[in-house]
């Protein structure tokens, strides 16, 4: 059978451009395309070398490098299940996510190999190898001496490519299985929605273990075969710095309220981009309208989550309202509904439930919760609260998880949320519930800003078009929103903090 490996696709589509540059580095060294094709058949090679067969899966923790590309282009090559990790996890997290892949093969980096070593060896993995942020390690050793996989592994669309550990804000994470398949659907019709080609330059500051760095943006870029400026991370002056260069960005909300904020920061320096995409979480009102003012660009939001890729997005061409996430992709289908299941009227918040071929094929070797992320039509459940509107826009509420209900009332936070967050002084906002004696929860608003510049009338008036049982009942400043690597505030940590703010009532 002809092979739907998503290796085979992205290597049809770069396959003319192999002379040129596909990651140009911080220091201006560029790895071709050609180069990256070739090393991924090194990689694939000793990865097979070390007794990983099709169907496998490898666990790789290891810092952004070009080698860290070619070792997920190479595991696709071979094919072999890919499961990345947070650099940030622990080697007590760690422990998990080894025991529940039960992978054959783990990748980690050299500084990190003492600590876990044993955490391996008592998952029952095979082989340990290693990779640092600059390409060195026992696994670069091992693709230097076996010999390259030049063959791309026969695949299935229905075939498992990578295995994508939820972030595991509550509970524990889950392990997202998509197919080749989900990735050739995704890839394909974001780069053709956003209007890629072979002329653009993609700004690269985003990790590479979450499939805002690993898939939206390098998938997009190999289809289209343009050039990748790879930074390790973001850093406003080296952003600023390459922005001449780019034609594309992509990042989350912060990236952009950080360039906001520097000086002088403005239309000129962005005069060569055509598109600034964000995601991964919520973008203010403010943060569009700023951007806009000062660069005259309009972010381009959309939505997106581990189990599905991207579901929706602000067109390219067309209306992009701040505060929405835009249209279902091609062949993707969004519906809302209501506690019971029922549809939602238009506008009216309930349930985004989703279907298409983006979507994932289940949690791994976990039934009980795929069977409950999906309605018997095949429709996934996405956690997440929003409503549409009569053309088929989505904005979203928040997650159904941090739906607040006081006094029998629902609440939203993000509509209490946007409004503190368009108050001088107030530089970002979180709503959370916490228990009440009478009302069952009540409302709490934690704030970041100067709150000596805020005194309770300014508040008080801001929030006046809200309904009375909307309104926060309390009000805490703290320094800094807890946030996950990918930028999302950590509600259920603020909801443990401020777990008795009502204690007294």
């Amino acid at each position: 059978m002809m092979s739907e490996n998503f290796y085979d696709l992205l290597r049809r589509h770069f396959h003319a451009s192999m002379a040129k540059p596909f990651l140009t580095l911080h220091d201006n060294r560029a790895v071709t395309y050609g180069e990256i094709d070739a090393l991924s058949a090194a990689m694939a090679g000793a990865l097979l070398g070390a007794g990983a067969k099709p169907g496998d899966r490898i666990v790789v923790q290891v810092e952004k490098s070009p080698e860290n590309i070619a070792l997920y282009l190479g595991a696709l090559r071979a094919g072999l299940v890919y499961t990345p990790l947070n650099t940030a996890y622990t080697s007590e997290e760690v422990s998990y996510f080894l025991d529940d892949a039960e992978p054959v093969l783990f990748v980690c980096d050299p500084e990190k190999e003492a600590a876990l070593a044993p955490v391996a060896k008592h998952a029952g993995v095979g082989t340990l190898l290693t990779l640092d942020r600059d390409g060195a390690g026992t696994l670069s050793d091992a693709a230097d001496k076996a010999p390259p996989q030049n063959d791309i592994c026969v695949r299935h669309h229905d075939d498992l490519a990578v295995i994508l550990y939820t972030s595991g804000t509550t509970g524990r994470s889950k392990g997202a299985m998509l197919s080749h398949g989900n990735l050739s659907s995704n890839a394909t019709a974001l780069n053709d929605i956003w209007g890629f080609t072979q002329q653009d330059v993609l700004l690269h500051a985003l990790p590479v273990f979450h499939i805002h760095g690993l898939f939206v943006a390098l998938h997009t870029a190999m289809l289209s075969a343009c050039e990748i400026l790879f930074l390790p991370g973001f850093d406003v002056s080296e952003i600023r710095r390459q922005l001449p260069r780019g034609t594309v960005m992509m990042g989350v909300p912060t990236f952009y309220t950080r360039l906001l904020n520097g000086n002088d920061f403005g239309a000129k320096e962005c005069a060569h981009m055509r598109l600034f995409i964000s995601g991964s979480a919520p973008l203010t009102v403010e943060a569009f309208d700023g951007f806009k003012t000062c660069t005259t660009h309009k972010i381009l939001e959309r939505y997106g989550m581990s189990e599905a890729g991207m579901i929706a997005s602000n067109p390219l061409d067309g209306s992009r309202i701040a505060g929405t996430v835009g249209f279902a992709l091609p062949d993707v289908t969004i519906r809302i509904t209501d506690e019971n299941g029922a549809m939602a009227p238009d506008g009216t918040p309930g349930n985004v439930e989703i279907s298409g071929p983006n979507l994932f094929k289940g949690y791994w070797r976990n039934p009980e919760k795929t069977k409950e992320a999906f309605r018997d039509d095949g429709f996934f459940i996405t956690g997440d609260v929003g409503s549409l509107d009569e053309e088929g826009r989505l904005t979203l509420a928040g997650r159904s998880k941090d739906l607040i209900i006081a006094g029998g009332y629902n609440i939203y936070p993000k509509e209490i949320e946007q409004v503190l967050d368009a108050i001088p002084g107030i530089v970002e906002s979180a709503i959370i519930g916490a228990r009440h004696a009478d009302l069952g929860e009540g409302v709490v608003a934690i704030l970041i800003g100067n709150e000596g510049d805020i005194d309770e009338a300014t508040l008080s008036k801001a929030l006046h078009g809200l309904a009375r049982f909307k309104q926060p009942r309390k009000f805490f400043w703290i320094d800094v929103l807890p946030r996950n690597a990918m930028g999302k505030v950590q509600k259920q940590i603020l909801r443990e903090q401020f777990k008795d703010a009502f204690a007294a009532n």
